[in-house]
């Protein structure tokens, strides 16, 4: 439960501070602006904020300057001929109007077909094509699953999808439940073992210590190049807010 909810500078940047009954500070950098937030324990008063601000000051530039030249597509208006991606692969759409239920199917592995009822509007049309990606993002999930279990030796109880906008995914450690970012059905399948991976290690050591980043070389060796790939994939055109 959240106490206190403020707001600091450091060194020029501002800081979002949210007192919580936790017992570690941690420190995030949030997309699309490198918007900087802090989950603090209630014992420690903004001096200590500002001072471990302070030591992450160059990882946190690295961070917005990163998210500076990370390429990030226009609004999406849905309608024919606008690229939209998946599994790593741009598409041209291509919106058909005609009576009966919204559908979406994949032709000459270079068009993304969008057939809805006629006078359907942007957000319906949006609502359509997230349908039929949150279809093939669970679709691929099973097996994923099933293979790295073994790998990494943890057992999912269960694994979810939903739009997070400052996560590629997340993981409740007690109810061992995985939840994976919707956009991820846009990125290389590579991406998404990636991150199916980096959330399953966690239920092994929960944040991202020495020891996490050895899980991770054991059980997924070139993680780094696959976690560099996709932060170099374009940005869905989102309010990236918290």
């Amino acid at each position: 439960m959240i106490t206190e909810h403020r707001r600091i500078e450091v060194s020029g940047i501002p800081v979002e501070i949210r007192r919580k009954a936790i017992k570690n500070l941690h420190v995030g950098v949030y997309p699309p602006h490198g918007r900087v937030r802090v989950a603090a324990p209630l014992h420690l008063d903004d001096e200590a904020v500002r001072l471990a601000i302070v030591a992450r000051l160059s990882w946190i530039r690295s961070k917005q300057q990163g998210f500076a030249r990370q390429s990030r597509q226009s609004r999406r208006e849905m309608v024919t001929g606008e690229s939209h991606y998946f599994e790593g692969k741009r598409y041209r759409l291509d919106v058909v109007e005609q009576s009966g239920n919204p559908r979406v199917r994949v032709i000459n592995n270079s068009t993304l077909e969008l057939r809805v009822p006629p006078g359907t509007d942007r957000a319906g049309r949006q609502q359509a094509l997230d349908r039929w990606y949150r279809r093939q993002l669970k679709a691929r999930v099973p097996e994923l699953l099933t293979h790295w279990e073994g790998v990494v030796g943890v057992d999912i109880a269960d694994c979810r999808v939903k739009k997070m906008k400052t996560r590629w995914g997340s993981c409740t450690i007690q109810a061992r439940r995985i939840w994976l970012n919707l956009e991820l059905v846009k990125k290389s399948p590579r991406c998404l073992e990636y991150i199916i991976v980096h959330e399953m290690v966690h239920l092994l050591e929960r944040h991202h210590t020495d020891r996490f980043r050895a899980l991770m070389d054991q059980c997924l060796p070139d993680w780094r190049l696959r976690k560099a790939e996709l932060n170099q994939t374009p940005l869905a055109h989102e309010d990236w807010g918290y």
